[in-house]
């Protein structure tokens, strides 16, 4: 398999992963997360330890930042102070 075909297998993955969680009312990131696990190189070996692999990695890292980002609420946060600084500063 030559790199276009196993970059077009990712998507379809990814693609397929989310399908699958939209069908369950489950939110996207999950698929994309258990896609992720799936096919790395712990699970079913499809993806293999290569810099084009951890380039992808980082960027899947850098995505799930900015859609926890756009998840965070402040209010949300300040609300649940105690509970956020407690467990943070038990850990």
């Amino acid at each position: 398999m030559n790199s276009l075909d196993i970059a077009l297998l990712y998507l379809l993955a990814a693609v397929l992963g989310v399908v699958a969680c939209r069908q369950l009312k489950l939110p996207p990131m999950l698929g994309y997360l258990v896609v992720g696990i799936l096919i790395g190189p712990n699970a079913l070996a499809l993806a293999q330890n290569s810099s084009g692999i951890r380039y992808l990695a980082e960027f899947g890292v850098v995505f799930l930042m900015f859609v926890i980002g756009l998840e965070f609420s402040l209010p949300k946060l300040r609300a649940m102070k105690r509970h956020v600084f407690g467990l943070g500063l038990s850990q």
